[in-house]
């Protein structure tokens, strides 16, 4: 079957370093399952995902240094970054400050930052590295988002599938509020299959005045 050309109502753009489990973490919420074998991002893998009425672009993007320049141009105009660091190794989560946070100037202005630890499964054999309030104030930091609010911040695991989904309905929740595809779309992802598709070249993102996604 050929490529249908379609365009994005949403874009969301996943980031941190090389070996974090960004793929891992897609895949589980994609196709529910988990692979260890799982290879190393070259460039980005794109997929578009149907989100009740709403076709959502999910760019996951290369961790290694030398891609960093690829990974801006692929944040560019997104509605949603998912930064991304393992909580079991504290350089990753660092990467986020020194190399990440500066992509964000290329994402849409009001775009929601969702920090996202992985790896929690590992916690059994090895010692956290990131603390959770420390991690909670980073989403907060970068979200300006205020104390009595929740922090934009999720520690999962791709291979318990521990906190996936709570990630995506978050980012519905926020993105589309009210949206009674929150209580359906998400329940449903298992019976739908995910597709690549190629993109119109215009610019992808939701319009705010109708569903607005800022904090």
């Amino acid at each position: 079957m050929g490529l249908k050309l379609q365009t994005a109502d949403l874009k969301v753009v996943i980031l941190g370093d090389a070996n974090v489990g960004k793929t891992s973490l897609l895949v589980r919420y994609l196709e529910k399952r988990f692979d260890d074998r799982t290879k190393s991002t070259v460039g980005a893998s794109f997929t578009l995902k149907m989100w009740g009425k709403y076709n959502v672009a999910i760019w996951d993007t290369a961790g290694q240094e030398r891609y960093i320049g690829l990974s801006s141009f692929y944040c560019r105009n997104a509605d949603v970054a998912i930064m991304a660091f393992d909580i079991t190794n504290r350089e990753s989560y660092k990467a986020l400050m020194t190399r990440y946070v500066e992509l964000l100037h290329m994402v849409d202005d009001f775009a929601l930052k969702v920090v996202v630890g992985t790896k929690t499964d590992l916690l059994k054999d090895y010692k956290r590295q990131v603390s959770s309030a420390e991690a909670e104030m980073f989403a907060r930091n970068l979200n300006h988002t205020a104390a009595k609010d929740k922090a934009p911040y999720f520690e999962t695991s791709s291979a318990t599938g521990n906190n996936i989904e709570t990630v995506f309905e978050y980012i519905v929740e926020r993105c589309y509020p009210g949206s009674p595809m929150l209580s359906c779309c998400l329940r449903q992802t298992h019976e739908q299959e995910h597709k690549s598709v190629a993109l119109t070249p215009r610019v992808l993102r939701f319009a705010k005045t109708t569903a607005g996604c800022c904090l």
